[in-house]
């Protein structure tokens, strides 16, 4: 089969991804294989082949945003010729604390999709049946990919800020996770507030009906109940921090950042603000946000590249060139 692979040096050509022809994977009993239909193109697995992340293996089929079709391994969750989808969480022990205490996104032993096992970035792809989503056939897998981790991902943020509805939520980085929240806090009568550095950004931001959308350097006009930060920046928390009320929360959404500045604890901290990372995602998770985001029809925008165009699809999200979430067909 064709994969796009990562080992660990770039081409001559300057690109992060090798071409090649590998074997297909080979099957285990607790899996399916799928074949790759589409693969969303998220931030980490640009900080993956930068190596901002220590690298688990190598050579590596990046991709954790699958959409594919189960060709062998079918079960009663992932029955034969069915369309799933697959998310970064691509396994768990069962046995620690965090399984057992309802938190598997913090399990002790994780298997991550595209990072400790190959993803999808390849033509066909061999995941753990019990972490895959039913998907619907009458939608377009394009537009699906990236509700598997950037809509996720973000749904949970929205979680551990402890948004409620009606309040006053500020979105600090408006790369693909951010966009696929709007609706969802505009369905629960929430104001959106918007700081973002790319005019492209910013513009889609407006088209979306953001409440108020500002420069990376502007300040919202009200006092936010919730801030969550999508930008790896620690610039940016300390920048959230100083538009949170009394007793309001910081969501970091975020597998890496950048080293945060010092900051006036008098000012920015004290009086019960607080500042929470987010750690990966729950199966519940998964499940509660795609019923949310079909019963809403979001429908994200995609940038669409080829396999072979992979370092492509990489480069512009590095760049934030892509006109919506880049998307690899397959």
């Amino acid at each position: 089969m064709k994969a796009a692979i990562f080992n660990g040096t770039m081409t001559g050509n300057g690109e992060y991804l090798h071409i090649l022809d590998v074997p297909r994977p080979e099957m285990k009993p607790g899996y399916v294989l799928l074949r790759v239909i589409a693969c969303g193109v998220c931030r980490t697995d640009l900080h993956i082949v930068q190596n901002d992340l220590t690298p688990q293996r190598l050579p590596l089929i990046p991709g954790h945003q699958i959409v594919g079709e189960v060709v062998d391994g079918a079960s009663d969750v992932s029955p034969l010729g069915s369309r799933v989808g697959v998310s970064w969480m691509g396994g768990t022990d069962g046995d620690c604390w965090f399984c057992k205490n309802s938190m598997e996104n913090l399990c002790d032993h994780p298997t991550f999709t595209g990072y400790t096992v190959d993803g999808g970035y390849a033509e066909f792809v061999l995941v753990r049946s019990d972490f895959t989503f039913p998907l619907p056939d009458s939608l377009d897998a394009a537009h699906v990919a990236p509700l598997l981790c950037a809509g996720i991902i973000g749904f949970r943020s929205l979680r551990v800020a402890g948004v409620q509805p009606g309040e006053r939520v500020g979105l600090f980085g408006f790369g693909s996770s951010a966009t696929l929240m709007i609706p969802i806090l505009q369905s629960w009568g929430c104001e959106t507030y918007v700081v973002t550095r790319g005019g492209a950004h910013r513009s889609i931001a407006c088209e979306l009906d953001a409440t108020w959308v500002g420069r990376e350097d502007d300040r919202p006009p009200v006092v936010l109940d919730r801030a969550i930060t999508f930008a790896p920046s620690g610039k940016v928390i300390v920048d959230a921090l100083a538009s949170l009320r009394k007793g309001g929360v910081v969501a970091i959404n975020a597998i890496h950042l950048d080293e945060m500045r010092a900051f006036d604890y008098d000012k920015l901290l004290w009086g019960e603000r607080q500042i929470r990372s987010v750690s990966n995602m729950t199966r519940a998770d998964a499940r509660d946000f795609l019923k949310i985001a079909f019963d809403l029809k979001i429908q994200p925008r995609a940038s669409i590249f080829s396999l072979d165009d992979a370092s492509q699809a990489l480069m512009a999200v590095r760049d934030e060139t892509e006109h919506g979430s880049a998307v690899i067909v397959v």
